[in-house]
């Protein structure tokens, strides 16, 4: 059972069972007592790496989501042990690897910085933060057969005029970003 706060109020269906409503390769749908949510089937979870060029450039990736039917503006990330054979991939692990897939940047060291829900209403998925050190530029990026990714390099002083420039063009912006510009800002100073 999850640790809850003391004094704090838990539904009451909170203990009742789980029920698998759907389930396909990446995700199951459950239900328990009223609440549905989605759960990931790979229990890594997923990976956001902040990732900043030794020109202060921050690393934004650029994709179509078809949930949402729109481009959107990200972070690299990915899941943690997606792949075949790596079940017991970490988060600092899952983190080089989409790095050099999604931008084409390889880090010298990586910093677990935080981890929290993705949507704590709506889903099991925990994210973790990671912070990429010393990037160097080892190919061009854009992610696997399956994606089509467009990597943009922001100076680190204009990314949130940019990331809101691009929000009034149409882009899809996900507020994630925002936290992660705060953790590099606080971790800028870090060795």
């Amino acid at each position: 059972m999850p640790m809850t706060v003391p004094d704090r109020h838990v539904p009451a269906d909170a203990d009742a069972p789980v029920e698998t409503l759907c389930t396909s390769k990446w995700l199951s749908l459950r239900k328990r007592g009223r609440w549905e949510y989605v759960e990931r089937n790979n229990p890594g979870g997923a990976v956001i790496i902040l990732a900043v060029t030794p020109e202060d450039k921050v690393l934004f990736v650029e994709q179509y989501r078809v949930a949402i039917l729109r481009h959107t503006i990200e972070m690299p990330a990915g899941l943690v042990g997606d792949l075949h054979g790596h079940d017991d991939e970490d988060a600092l692990l899952a983190a080089a690897r989409e790095l050099e897939e999604e931008t084409g940047y390889r880090c010298s060291r990586l910093e677990f910085l935080h981890e929290g829900p993705s949507s704590a209403g709506m889903s099991t998925e925990m994210i973790a933060f990671v912070r990429a050190w010393d990037l160097h530029k080892v190919g061009p990026g854009g992610g696997d057969e399956s994606e089509h990714i467009i990597v943009h390099e922001v100076p680190r002083s204009e990314a949130g005029a940019w990331l809101f420039a691009r929000a009034a063009e149409g882009y899809s912006i996900d507020p994630k970003l925002f936290a992660g510009l705060w953790f590099i800002g606080q971790a800028a100073s870090s060795p």
